[in-house]
């Protein structure tokens, strides 16, 4: 997991302190020259959000390649898909023991991810900083 992603974009805006890159993500088929007539093919446009002290450095429609460690991304799966599927299954598994009723069971499932996503919320800022983008040199 010592890898570099690395995606090439276009500076979209530039704030105090913020650089907004605006990226093309790409399924790994969408370059494929059949890729028009698969279903599988797909690429998104995503804004990413460059946090840094030099921002004077860049300028709207300036090419640049952002990255992050593959460690940030395996991190950033884990918040995003891992914990949250985990607290689902061990409430669904739980309430239905105790109470045998599966509409209950999901329901509370379903319940105990509000907390979970407020928690996220309130902590935006210092997971910023752990789950972060560069733009490299």
């Amino acid at each position: 997991m010592n890898q570099r992603i690395r995606h090439c974009g276009i500076v979209e805006r530039v704030e105090d302190g913020c650089v907004h890159v605006r990226i093309v993500q790409t399924s790994a088929c969408a370059a494929c020259k059949v890729a028009s007539y698969c279903n599988a093919a797909e690429s998104k446009e995503k804004i990413i959000d460059v946090f840094c002290n030099s921002v004077a450095e860049y300028s709207v429609g300036q090419q640049v390649v952002v990255s992050t460690s593959g460690q940030v991304a395996a991190k950033a799966l884990l918040w995003a898909f891992g914990v949250p599927f985990v607290l689902l299954m061990t409430v669904l598994v739980l309430v239905l023991l105790l109470t045998g009723n599966e509409g209950w069971a999901a329901l509370s499932a379903l319940v105990a991810l509000i907390p979970y996503y407020i928690i996220l919320w309130l902590f935006r800022d210092k997971m910023r900083e752990q789950l972060a983008f560069q733009i490299e040199a």
